[in-house]
C-alpha cells in the first residue's frame, strides 16, 4: 500500500483536530464532576435562628446541548448557522443537584441551572455531531468543516493549545550571575493551582528552599519542621550512596533546632509572625502543608512524605552541583505538557466555581442577617457563571493573568483555519531573548512542524502541531502507580 493511501485512509478515520475535540469531551465528561467533587459541602459560618448546623451539598452536574431562550420565554435548540448570523454565543444549560441540610435533615433538593457554558463545535454535544454530509448541508454547515472552535456572540473563537514545562518535576540551570551557581526549580501544581519553588545554595554552602512567601529558608530547617528532627536520618535520606561535605556544613547551621516545634518558630520569624508561640507555630504549620510541595499532599499525614522527597531533592542538587551530573534539558519535549482547550476551560471552570460558591455564601449570610432567609434555589445567582466564562473566551483573558488563549478564528482560507486549530503556543515572553527555547529540538520531530513558525519576535514560540500529531489522553492514577512500583519491590515510607 502506498504512502498516499495511508495517509488518506488515516484521515478518513481520524480529524485534524481529534485531540482538541476529545479534550473538550474529557473536561465535560469527567472535570464537571471532579471540579463539584473537589469543592465539597459549602457550610456557612452565620445561620438563622434555632438552627445549629447549616450545610449545601453539590452533587450531580451535567449538561445538555446548545438551547436558546427567546424574548417570550421560550426554550429550543440552537444550531451554529443560526449563532452565527444573529450574533449569539453557541452555550448549553449546565445543571447541579443541590441539597440543604438542616441539623442533619434534608429540607430542599431541588436541579438548579447554573449557567451557561459555550460548547465546541463539532464535540459529542454539538448538535452537528455524527449527521451525514447531507443533513450538515441541510443545516447551513461546510461538511468540510472540522470544527474545534466556539462561537461567543457570532463570532468564531478558537482557544489555542499552550506549551508549559511538566509541573512537579526539577529543573536545574546553571546561573551566570548572582549568589548561587545553581538553581533547581520544581512547581507543584495541585488541580489549578502551581506553586514555584527554588532550592539554592549560597556561597557559605548553606542551601536555601523559597516558595510562596517563605523567601530563603534554610533547607534543613524545613525538613526537621515537618518532623524529621534526627540529624543520623536527615544524613541517610540525602547521603545513602555518597557522603557530601556541604550536608556537616548545613546541619551545623541548623544545630539548635531540637525539635519542629523550634523550627516552625524560626520559620514564622523568618515570615514576619509576630504572635504568641503557639499561634505562630500553629499558623506556619498550617502554611506549610498548604503551600509546601502540594502535589505531595495537603494533610498532616503528608508530612514525613514530603520530608523525604526535600532530601531526595537535595541529592540531585548536590550531584549536579558537585559531580557535575547533566543539567536537566529544558526543551526535551518529554519535558513539556501541552495544555488542550479542555485542560484551559477545566482550569477556568475551577476558578469561576470557586467565585461562584462564594457568592453563594455571600447571599445566603446576607439575607440570614437581614431575617428574610427562605430558600437556597433564590440565592444562585446562574448568570455569574455564564458572563465570565463567555468573557474569558470572548476577550482571550484567561485565570492566572495571562493573555491571548483564545483568538478570532483565521478564515482567509481552509489551510489558514486548519493551521490556526493546530497552534501551539510557548507562555515565554516574545520579547526576550530564549534562543534555546526558539531552536528547533530533535524531539520535535513528528510532534511539532519543523516549518511552520512566524518571522519575527514569536519565531519559534508559536508552533504549529505536526498534521499526523495526535495528544495521548490517557491519565495514570496515583494508585496504579503506587502499585506497579511495589510489585518491583519499592517499600513505601
Amino acid at each position: 500500500m502506498s504512502r498516499k493511501k495511508i495517509i488518506k485512509k488515516y484521515f478518513e478515520e481520524h480529524s485534524f483536530i481529534q485531540s482538541s475535540i476529545e479534550s473538550f469531551n474529557k473536561f465535560i465528561d469527567i472535570e464537571l464532576q471532579k471540579t463539584i467533587d473537589d469543592i465539597g459541602d459549602i457550610i456557612p459560618t452565620i445561620l438563622p435562628p434555632d438552627v445549629q448546623e447549616f450545610k449545601i451539598k453539590l452533587s450531580k452536574i451535567w449538561i445538555e446541548k446548545p438551547q436558546i431562550t427567546e424574548a417570550d420565554g421560550s426554550k429550543r435548540n440552537i444550531y451554529p448557522i443560526e449563532a452565527r448570523i444573529r450574533k449569539l454565543t453557541y452555550a448549553a444549560p449546565i445543571f447541579l443537584e443541590v441539597s440543604a441540610f438542616i441539623d442533619g435533615i434534608q429540607r430542599e433538593n431541588f436541579i438548579s441551572n447554573i449557567g451557561r457554558i459555550p460548547i465546541m463545535v463539532g464535540s459529542k454535544y454539538c448538535h452537528l455531531d455524527k449527521l451525514t454530509e447531507d443533513e450538515l448541508i441541510e443545516h447551513g454547515e461546510d461538511p468540510n468543516d472540522t470544527g474545534g472552535y466556539f462561537i461567543v456572540n457570532g463570532n468564531e473563537r478558537v482557544i489555542i493549545t499552550v506549551e508549559d514545562l511538566l509541573p512537579n518535576k526539577v529543573f536545574f540551570q546553571r546561573n551566570k550571575v548572582g549568589p548561587s551557581k545553581f538553581t533547581a526549580k520544581i512547581f507543584s501544581q495541585r488541580g489549578a493551582y502551581s506553586i514555584p519553588h527554588v532550592i539554592e545554595q549560597m556561597k557559605e554552602g548553606i542551601i536555601f528552599l523559597s516558595f510562596t512567601k517563605f523567601k530563603r529558608i534554610p533547607i534543613i530547617t524545613v525538613i526537621k519542621a515537618l518532623g524529621m528532627t534526627k540529624d543520623e536520618d536527615i544524613m541517610k535520606a540525602i547521603c545513602d550512596t555518597k557522603e557530601y561535605d556541604d550536608i556537616y556544613i548545613n546541619l551545623y547551621n541548623s544545630i539548635d533546632v531540637k525539635d519542629s516545634d523550634d523550627a516552625m518558630e524560626i520559620i514564622a520569624k523568618k515570615i514576619g509572625l509576630t504572635q504568641p508561640r503557639e499561634i505562630k507555630i500553629e499558623k506556619t504549620t498550617e502554611q506549610l502543608d498548604h503551600y509546601l510541595m502540594p502535589h505531595v499532599g495537603i494533610s498532616p499525614k503528608d508530612r514525613q512524605a514530603k520530608a523525604h522527597h526535600i532530601c531526595k531533592l537535595i541529592k540531585k542538587f548536590l550531584q549536579i552541583s558537585k559531580d557535575n551530573k547533566t543539567i536537566t534539558d529544558k526543551d526535551h519535549y518529554k519535558n513539556k505538557k501541552l495544555k488542550l482547550p479542555g485542560d484551559l476551560l477545566a482550569d477556568l471552570f475551577k476558578v469561576n466555581m470557586r467565585v461562584l460558591v462564594n457568592d453563594i455564601l455571600y447571599n445566603f449570610q446576607r439575607l440570614v442577617k437581614r431575617g428574610k432567609f427562605q430558600s437556597v434555589k433564590i440565592i444562585i445567582r446562574d448568570k455569574l457563571l455564564t458572563s465570565r466564562l463567555q468573557s474569558a473566551i470572548a476577550t482571550g483573558s484567561w485565570v492566572g493573568g495571562r493573555k491571548g488563549i483564545s483568538q478570532n478564528i483565521d478564515r482567509i482560507n481552509n489551510l489558514a483555519s486548519l493551521s490556526h486549530l493546530g497552534r501551539v503556543v510557548s507562555l515565554l515572553s516574545a520579547t526576550q531573548e530564549n534562543f534555546e527555547a526558539r531552536e528547533i529540538h530533535a524531539t520535535h520531530w513528528g510532534r511539532l512542524c519543523p516549518i511552520e513558525t512566524p518571522e519575527g519576535t514569536p519565531i519559534g514560540l508559536r508552533k504549529n502541531m505536526a498534521l499526523l500529531c495526535e495528544v495521548t489522553r490517557e491519565e495514570v492514577s496515583e494508585e496504579k502507580v503506587k502499585k506497579i512500583i511495589e510489585n518491583l519491590g519499592v517499600e513505601s515510607i
